[in-house]
């Protein structure tokens, strides 16, 4: 752990202590860092995934117990969107 000693906006402080549900300055402090680090992960993760060409087909019977699910429309429906 690295200790510092920073000012930070008081307002925003409380506002994410309010948001993040922690009970001191320092626990939401590293709340918030962690947030914003898990955050990115995900970005970098989805863009990985749009990177890779998805195979829907066939997977209305490729569940088990006959619970098929045809999954053709989501490789669409997030380009729709960014088309949109």
């Amino acid at each position: 752990m690295t200790r510092i000693t920073v000012d930070v906006n008081d307002e925003w402080l409380d506002a994410a202590r309010e948001v993040l549900g922690t009970d001191s300055k320092v626990a939401t402090i590293n709340a918030a860092l962690h947030a914003f680090a898990i955050r990115r992960q995900a970005r970098e993760i989805v863009a990985a995934f749009d990177q890779v060409e998805m195979d829907f087909s066939g997977s209305a019977d490729a569940w088990r117990y006959g619970g098929g699910r045809d999954l053709g429309s989501l490789a669409e429906q997030p380009r729709n969107a960014e088309a949109a």
